[in-house]
């Protein structure tokens, strides 16, 4: 090799070097601006992306003032633990927009939501939700320990372990109802002005999502197709579920279908289109997407449903949320059935779900959901047709005998 070539291969190589030590002690020394030393831990405050283009005129010295001020003076030191200082503080600005829908979740928050929707958990085996700032269970599970209790729709959990639940966020009152199968909790309910105090004792949770039986009722056979949630596993349920009832359907040995969604707090809205679209002709509306940050966007029937003939009820009441009113407000508006029940819960937007740092986890409303004929369900719920509430003793459980909806809809298949 000539020398003037090695020499060229040198003066590159000692530019890249130089380039590297320089760009590395250029990011030591920009971490190392915004690093705050304490005496057994550090707080790293580097920003990220364009963080600093974008927020203007936030003096966080205040901030600071009071970790400092807390630290300090704060007399139970044994509580100052800086990581949940962290997150409690990533909670209060996102529960800054007042919207119980979009909130901040730990690594252990976002990884019991995710197992929610995967259909496998340790818990009581309810669903809650939040209405009027109070954290209420939107549905027990069917044969779980909150159901066993006589824990019922509705039920206001005003005290978790004797903890008041006043100003709790949904995911507080979720991280203490939840816990490891085998250990106890106890939940003080208020229901129809009167309090309720329950003791259950956790277990593991697996939640199918699609639940098919008959019944007859003279000599006429109906399928029975509980809906309980839109997760990870419901479209490839459902689809089994389907070929049975199209089978039997075919072969005209069912009268009709009842598609329960009673007590079906959502899911993805993909689910919701995708069950839909079973029931109705091609080109059909399902759902508009309607938001102020992205395009707004209409879902379509894209598929060739397999039960668009068959007569079919849905049983809906204040347990069936989002996702659920998608799907019960979609086959309303295209008349293709008659809804029995209740007034549903009444929940009307979109959250996307956020996987961040850490594990950590955001979930935000990006959009709002507008069924076929315009509505905005939110806060308001849907009307059924043919309203029938079913009446149980105190603290007893629903048993069929009890389900005169139920028994409303196999009527009307029949008749």
């Amino acid at each position: 090799m000539k020398p003037n070539k090695i020499t060229n291969i040198l003066f590159v190589l000692s530019i890249a070097i130089f380039l590297f030590g320089s760009g590395y002690k250029i990011g030591e020394y920009n971490t190392l601006r915004f690093k705050i030393e304490r005496t057994d831990y550090n707080i790293v405050n580097a920003p990220t992306g364009n963080s600093q283009s974008k927020i203007k005129n936030v003096d966080f010295s205040l901030f600071w003032e009071v970790w400092d001020k807390v630290e300090k003076k704060y007399v139970d030191k044994n509580k100052l633990d800086p990581q949940k200082m962290f997150y409690g503080a990533i909670k209060g600005l996102v529960a800054s927009l007042n919207d119980p829908y979009t909130f901040f979740l730990t690594p252990d928050e976002n990884k019991q939501s995710k197992d929610d929707l995967g259909g496998k958990f340790e818990g009581i085996g309810a669903q809650l939700g939040l209405k009027d700032n109070q954290i209420i269970i939107v549905a027990p599970l069917k044969n779980s320990p909150a159901e066993t209790a006589g824990v019922k729709s509705g039920d206001v959990i005003s005290k978790v372990d004797k903890q008041s639940t006043k100003n709790w966020t949904l995911t507080q009152a979720v991280a203490k109802i939840r816990g490891p199968k085998g250990t106890k909790v106890k939940l003080g309910l208020l229901r129809n002005g009167k309090e309720v105090n329950v003791e259950i004792v956790r277990k593991q949770i697996n939640v199918p999502s699609v639940e098919l039986s008959y019944e007859t009722k003279n000599k006429q056979k109906v399928a029975i197709l509980n809906l309980n949630q839109f997760g990870e596993n419901t479209n490839q349920e459902w689809d089994k579920a389907i070929s049975e009832i199209k089978n039997q359907w075919d072969k005209k040995e069912i009268a009709g279908l009842v598609l329960n969604l009673r007590d079906n707090p959502g899911g993805f809205l993909d689910g919701a289109v995708y069950l839909a679209s079973e029931f109705l002709p091609f080109g059909k509306i399902v759902v508009k997407q309607e938001s102020t940050t992205t395009e707004n966007k209409t879902y379509y029937v894209l598929k060739n449903g397999r039960l668009k003939n068959i007569p079919l009820v849905v049983l809906i009441n204040r347990g069936s949320a989002s996702a659920s009113e998608i799907v019960a407000g979609a086959l309303r508006d295209h008349k293709r059935t008659k809804l029995i029940g209740e007034k549903t819960f009444g929940k009307g937007s979109v959250q996307e779900a956020i996987d961040l740092d850490k594990n950590a986890g955001l979930h935000v409303t990006v959009a709002k959901w507008i069924l076929p004929n315009g509505d905005w369900i939110n806060g308001k719920g849907i009307e059924p047709d043919v309203k029938v509430e079913n009446q149980v003793k105190e603290g007893n459980t629903m048993t069929r005998n009890d389900d005169k909806q139920l028994d409303k809809a196999i009527d009307q298949l029949i008749k």
